[in-house]
């Protein structure tokens, strides 16, 4: 088992890998930039190493920065969290080359997944359903008509090197492919460095289905059910729930069956989530996350499994011990985001934190780095606490959740609580009668009137 790792980034991810490794007996450094030397995980880490400037490019992106700060302190492994560096196939390399662990895949696997073309052919070849379209980049637009013809339309662009909704354009004819190709590749260009495109059948009303899966390196996987992501804003999660209302148990037990299978010849080691749309009864591979997610604690509460322990583990060369007939979902389990935004215009809301209370009880996690009198900075994402509820059904689920958003008091900057206030009192979100279009088409909606 290692003795000492480094968390290679910050927020609530950083004290949740913290305390892991606090529980299994390793020693931590954290690193952090120059406006985050107060955050909390800074102060429990054994020990803590300044990074850089408050940029992400001058300190969780300085690959440099990081190397240097491992030689330090004598870090045997690095734990990259979610975001950031954590699927960076140089970074990564550049670890391994330095006689340090990376706690994540191999950077092969970095490398085939973080190409969405290469990913969904991949994945395509292992027996996984996917999205008919394009069978790789899309060069012309004269190209892409040809395509959307045969497919039908709408069609969806989609950037190869992309995440998180951005190179994403929709076409619903073929006066409007041109216009939608090019602000693809323009936008995948500015955000990613690559302006290659694809492009896939575009679905009316997916569901967004996710399967979290555990992988040692000895061909043991196992996966811990799905997660239904559909409550999204451009193509970013606000609510995260398990199981999905919208899965018969067959079904749930077909898709992960077929899951482990493909990550199995696929070889592949750690954590990872394999990202689908939902639609009639059909399952569509999107893309494979491949780390931590965000959403990760939603599969611990109903399956009782610490993943970030576990990821530490497969990491180190442990085997699995856990056997797929050995997990037992319990219950049902919701993940509130909070973000310092403005529930209405969704604008970044930095700034002091004047009065700060957090719900608590059975059933109630959350998962923050914040704190009265923490100042929330301009520079990263605003995600600023988890609030994850967990009860025997649905139901009670949201009825818990009610409370617990009621007493959340987080004073001083906007979030998005009022938001998710208001969800709960949505009877298409009581009835889990939504898809991925849901919050956008019905926002304006919500919102009407004052979000508190």
């Amino acid at each position: 088992m290692f003795k000492k790792i480094l968390i290679a980034n910050r927020g609530d991810i950083a004290i949740r890998v913290l305390r892991a490794c606090r529980e299994m007996g390793i020693r931590t450094v954290a690193v952090h930039s120059v406006v985050d030397s107060s955050l909390m995980h800074v102060k429990f880490a054994d020990e803590s190493v300044c990074i850089g400037g408050n940029r992400s490019a001058e300190s969780y992106l300085n690959i440099s920065a990081i190397l240097s700060a491992a030689e330090i302190t004598g870090a045997d492994a690095i734990h990259p969290g979610v975001g950031f560096l954590s699927e960076n196939e140089k970074f990564a390399t550049m670890v391994a080359g330095h006689g340090i662990t990376f706690i994540g895949p191999s950077p092969e696997h970095l490398r085939m997944m973080g190409d969405k073309i290469v990913a969904k052919k991949t994945m395509s070849e292992l027996g996984i359903p996917v999205v008919t379209g394009s069978d790789g980049e899309v060069t012309s637009v004269e190209e892409a008509k040809s395509i959307a013809k045969q497919s039908g339309y709408p069609v969806l662009f989609k950037a190869a090197s992309g995440g998180g909704g951005k190179g994403m354009k929709v076409a619903n004819s073929p006066d409007e492919i041109e216009n939608a190709y090019k602000m693809a590749k323009a936008e995948a260009k500015a955000n990613f460095g690559d302006d290659c495109v694809y492009m896939e059948r575009y679905l009316a009303h997916p569901r967004h289905i996710e399967i979290q899966i555990l992988a040692d390196a000895y061909g043991n996987v196992v996966h811990l059910g799905e997660r239904d992501c559909s409550i999204q804003r451009n193509h970013q999660k606000l609510l995260e729930e398990s199981p999905s209302v919208a899965l018969s148990q067959e079904q749930r037990e077909q898709i992960g069956e077929i899951v482990v299978n493909a990550v199995k010849k696929l070889g592949y080691v750690g954590v990872g989530t394999l990202e689908f749309l939902y639609e009639d009864g059909e399952f569509f591979f999107m893309e494979m996350n491949t780390r931590l997610q965000v959403e990760h604690s939603v599969s611990e509460e109903i399956t009782g499994i610490d993943l970030v322990k576990e990821q530490i583990r497969v990491a180190a060369g442990e085997k699995l011990k856990i056997k797929q007939e050995d997990i037992r979902f319990c219950g049902h389990a919701i993940e509130f985001r909070i973000n310092a935004e403005d529930s209405q215009t969704f604008m970044p809301s930095p700034g002091r934190i004047e009065e700060l209370y957090f719900p608590g009880g059975n059933g109630v996690r959350v998962d923050s780095h914040i704190y009265r009198d923490y100042v929330i900075p301009p520079y990263y994402d605003s995600l600023i606490a988890k609030i994850i509820i967990h009860a025997s059904t649905r139901n009670e689920c949201l009825a818990k959740a009610r409370c617990a958003l009621d007493e959340l008091v987080i004073d001083g900057v906007s979030t998005t609580a009022g938001l998710h206030k208001k969800l709960l009192c949505d009877n298409d979100i009581i009835a889990g009668d939504f898809d991925i279009h849901w919050l956008e088409n019905n926002l304006q909606t919500l919102t009407k009137g004052e979000i508190s």
